[in-house]
């Protein structure tokens, strides 16, 4: 049994009257006539027919468009909106009250939407209003490109190009233009604009069940704005072809819709039909613009994305080109209190890509890659053999870290600090091992680059702390006081970023245990690379302690305390391994 679609309503019926009411809330410039619910108008709160004396601008149609018709009412936009039920027209006395309510001696011009029930009873209102005394021009808008030349008489139909009309006859009336000419404006407008439709979905009236006309993996092309079938359904297929597609199918050189040739300048609107996100838009966008300059050799001057002219909850966008020039644009950038049209920059905008900065550092360097020194002095031997002892010391463990992590984690931890000391043995030869601080940057790079996941963060944080702490401190050679300081410092910035400390079962439970016993026999005097020897030894302890310990961080935190007694910490054995390594060859090229 099917079921009416979700929505956050009341009764069905009371939609549009509910939508008006909540929308002159937010923006106080707008009101409502009182004759719900059969005159549904959203008028300027500052215009009475009395005093106003410019000409009014009046569109409307079906609602379930929103924001259109009635979030562009404003001064400088349009001056009422009448609002029918979900995707009908309004009715000749809702359009006739909206005429009366803001219309003084320089008329008002209707811009009417290409559908038949909207040209019957605007224009039925129109003559009506014109044997009352009024003066009233009307606008037809037709910028559908997704059907071949009309046979019969409906012709084009309305779409997301009505809006740029809309904001062009706004701006005309607000510049104190006459009806005729405000009417000739809006109509040459009309013609320079064309617009085609794509979805992949149909809307969802209130109340009523979803239809699964389309059925998966398809989409419409050319559809309507009322839910009604497209020109073609189509296999679903990467947005660059789909925005290829429409390109062309909006500037073929054969239909003639629109007269926009090479060498033109145009507006681009794409827009959302309700249930497409940003993100999805501005996708589009981004296909698009390049497109229609490279593929098409046209000049893109102005580009609005978003929700303007929508069709319910329908996933899928429109876009719309329009054929522009000084006054077109003049009319698009003045100003205008419509609470829904975009807020948007003229045309002299600055390159739409710059370089990434580099660290001030890099800014200072050479073009030239680093590459290893000629020589190494000793301390530069010394830090090559111990890098190189420490990677080969983690890709031997690659089996052993991911068979414990199968147990406490997601089983990955010895591949990942794999892909990290490959790294590092892989871009040695250009590190510039005869500087300490240096190199310690460039492994978080290396590491940084391959490895990935947390771990990898972490590592990079690790040895970015370590290489700021050596570059303030160390000029010439690195002190071993210097190296145990540099330690600290990222065991400071891995529990500050990362959240743990002893105990928590992680790396730090190797790493904070050598550091203790590292500064303490440092500060009695031993022997550097002896000291160092020993605090590896309390590395290799504390990762051992942590099958003692309740895991705090990381996915061990949900496994159970009797599992994770049968393994020590992954991260941590591979820091106490890595540490040991290291310590080891400096011992022993310390005796040698």
């Amino acid at each position: 049994m099917a079921y009416p679609a979700k929505k956050f309503i009341n009764d069905p019926n009371d939609v549009v009257t509910e939508y008006i009411q909540g929308l002159v809330h937010t923006y106080p410039a707008l009101q409502y006539l009182d004759g719900f619910p059969q005159v549904k108008v959203v008028l300027r709160a500052d215009v009475s027919c009395t005093t106003y004396d410019k000409v009014s601008i009046i569109s409307g149609g079906g609602s379930g468009h929103e924001p259109a018709q009635a979030g562009y009412v404003g001064e400088g936009m349009l001056t009422a909106a009448i609002c029918g039920d979900i995707f009908a027209s309004p009715p000749v006395d809702s359009i006739l009250a909206g005429i009366r309510a803001v219309t003084g001696p320089m008329g008002c011009l209707l811009i009417v939407t290409n559908y038949t029930g909207d040209r019957l009873n605007f224009g039925l209102a129109a003559e009506q209003a014109k044997s009352e005394g009024y003066k009233v021009e009307t606008v037809i808008v037709g910028d559908d490109c997704a059907l071949p030349p009309p046979r019969g008489i409906a012709g084009r139909r309305g779409l997301a190009g009505t809006i740029l009309v809309h904001k062009v006859a706004g701006a005309a009336a607000a510049a104190g233009l006459s009806l005729i000419d405000v009417a000739a404006e809006a109509k040459r407008a009309s013609e320079m604009v064309g617009t085609m439709g794509v979805a992949l979905s149909i809307c969802t009236l209130p109340g009523q069940v979803t239809s699964d006309r389309l059925g998966p993996e398809k989409m419409e092309l050319g559809l309507g704005i009322h839910g009604e079938p497209g020109a073609a359904v189509a296999d679903l297929q990467p947005v660059d072809g789909v925005v290829s597609h429409v390109l062309m199918q909006i500037l073929s050189p054969e239909t003639n819709y629109v007269p926009i040739t090479r060498g033109c300048r145009v507006v681009l609107m794409v827009n959302g039909l309700g249930g497409t996100p940003l993100m999805e838009l501005m996708i589009v966008t981004g296909k698009a613009v390049p497109k229609l300059q490279l593929e098409h050799g046209l000049a893109v001057d102005r580009v609005y994305t978003g929700s303007f002219i929508t069709s319910l909850d329908m996933a899928g966008f429109s876009i719309s080109i329009m054929k522009a020039d000084a006054s077109i644009l003049q009319r698009l950038d003045a100003a205008t209190k419509a609470p829904y049209w975009p807020v948007t920059e003229d045309g002299n905008r600055p390159p739409a890509k710059i370089p990434v900065p580099v660290p001030l550092s890099q800014s200072a360097k050479s073009d030239k890659p680093q590459s290893q020194p000629v020589s190494l002095n000793k301390q530069g031997q010394v830090l090559q053999e111990a890098i190189e002892a420490a990677a080969n010391a983690i890709i031997n463990l690659k089996d052993s870290l991911n068979e414990w992590d199968s147990k406490v984690g997601d089983g990955d931890c010895g591949s990942t600090m794999y892909r990290g000391a490959k790294a590092v043995l892989e871009d040695i030869k250009n590190y510039p091992l005869n500087d300490a601080a240096e190199t310690v940057g460039e492994i978080g790079s290396s590491i940084g680059r391959a490895m990935g996941g947390t771990s990898g963060i972490i590592y990079t944080i690790f040895c970015k702390a370590a290489y700021t702490q050596l570059k303030e401190n160390s000029h010439s050679g690195v002190t071993p006081k210097q190296w145990a300081e540099a330690l600290a410092a990222s065991i400071a910035a891995v529990s500050k970023y990362g959240g743990a400390s002893a105990g928590y079962r992680t790396l730090l439970d190797a790493l904070i245990p050598a550091l203790s016993v590292l500064q303490e026999r440092l500060n009695s005097g031993d022997d550097p690379s002896i000291a160092f020897l020993l605090s590896s030894e309390a590395a290799l302890a504390g990762a051992e302690s942590t099958k003692n310990m309740q895991a705090q961080a990381g996915r061990s935190t949900y496994v159970s305390g009797e599992i994770l007694s049968s393994v020590p910490d992954p991260g941590a054995v591979a820091a106490a391994s890595w540490y040991r390594a290291a310590a080891v060859v400096v011992q022993q090229k310390t005796n040698s």
